[in-house]
């Protein structure tokens, strides 16, 4: 039951907005939109409710949350032996830093808001033959945040050294980001092995494609975005194409985005390449990833690289980092390179 005590002046500020005036309906506006505050918020459309979540929350209650039709325990990586913690506020992945818990929860609380409001947040990317032949294919999909109707789209892997994928952190929060700023922005879920990862990309390549108009995106100009492992799949499927990895041949991504990733390759067939790394990387030297961006760059092809003093490896978004801000640089290269 709502009290006096929960609506006293600390607990809310009213702002006029923009052109309005304070009159009843704009004070009837103002509580209607502060009810999800304090009641589980329920779709009229898809009948769903939305769980407010916080950094106290239980992870397996998100996993488990039924406005995700199942699909729940794809948010956390599958094999449990890769994070630790038990809420959304002590979440700890392997090989992973500066994981931020209020980005944890903001996540969460987008997609249970969005689903709850009848929105497809999730595709599979594989038929129900496909997974019933290899059902390791379960285990795969495209979380989609959406930008503007129309809008370009970005793909974004998040590492795991190929044994894990590491979404909450390494591309959840990016893809987040992309879509706030109009882009239409999808983070893949991928099986474990090299090999098997870049054909669930190559497939996600093609789903887009495929479903672009449905999906109301422009597939034109797309870019690839991964850090570590998923570095590498991007890396790799903008040079040697989905042909390559068991899917037809669809355009070539206007530019790749390779985070904190020691691959030394370069085939001449490299798109432009944007990176960004920490000179405290134990696990992929800043040293060689300078040396392939020089050497793209000797190609012609346009390339950079941001090195951050004294960043470990897995950093993400580098929030209250050296490297914060890393990600507008990233958007800013994309587009420079757009056709």
């Amino acid at each position: 039951m709502l009290t006096r005590q929960i609506f006293t002046p600390e607990h809310y500020v009213f702002y006029l907005k923009q052109g309005g005036y304070h009159d009843f309906n704009a004070v009837q506006e103002y509580l209607y939109n502060a009810l999800p505050l304090f009641f589980h918020f329920e779709s009229a459309v898809s009948g769903k409710t939305a769980v407010k979540y916080t950094t106290d929350s239980a992870i397996g209650d998100v996993m488990n949350d039924p406005v995700f039709d199942g699909y729940g325990r794809l948010i956390f990586p599958v094999n449990t032996s890769y994070y630790g913690g038990s809420t959304l506020g002590d979440l700890s992945l392997t090989w992973y830093n500066y994981i931020d818990p209020d980005k944890t929860v903001e996540i969460v609380n987008y997609m249970s808001e969005h689903a709850a409001a009848g929105d497809t947040i999730f595709y599979n990317i594989y038929t129900d033959a496909e997974k019933a032949a290899d059902p390791a294919k379960r285990d795969t999909g495209l979380f989609f945040f959406k930008g503007k109707p129309g809008a370009k789209f970005a793909v974004v892997n998040a590492g795991g050294g190929f044994a894990y994928v590491g979404a909450m952190h390494d591309s959840f929060p990016h893809a987040l980001e992309l879509s706030k700023t109009g882009y239409n922005a999808f983070a893949l879920i991928y099986r474990p092995g090299s090999q098997t990862a870049c054909e669930d990309l190559a497939r996600a390549i093609a789903f887009i494609h495929e479903h672009a108009k449905e999906l109301e995106v422009d597939a034109s100009d797309y870019s690839l975005w991964g850090g570590s492992a998923g570095g590498r799949m991007a890396a790799w499927l903008g040079s040697y194409g989905t042909e390559s990895f068991g899917e037809a041949r669809y355009p070539r991504p206007a530019a790749v985005i390779v985070n904190y990733t020691g691959l030394s390759e370069v085939t001449g067939k490299e798109p432009p390449t944007y990176s960004a790394v920490g000179t405290s990387d134990g696990i992929a030297s800043y040293r060689t990833m300078q040396s392939r961006i020089n050497a793209i760059k000797a190609n012609g092809t346009d390339a950079m690289i941001e090195i951050f003093s004294g960043l470990p490896h897995g950093f993400g978004l580098g929030t209250g980092t050296v490297a914060e801000g890393w990600i507008e640089n990233a958007v800013a290269f994309w587009e420079r390179n757009m056709k």
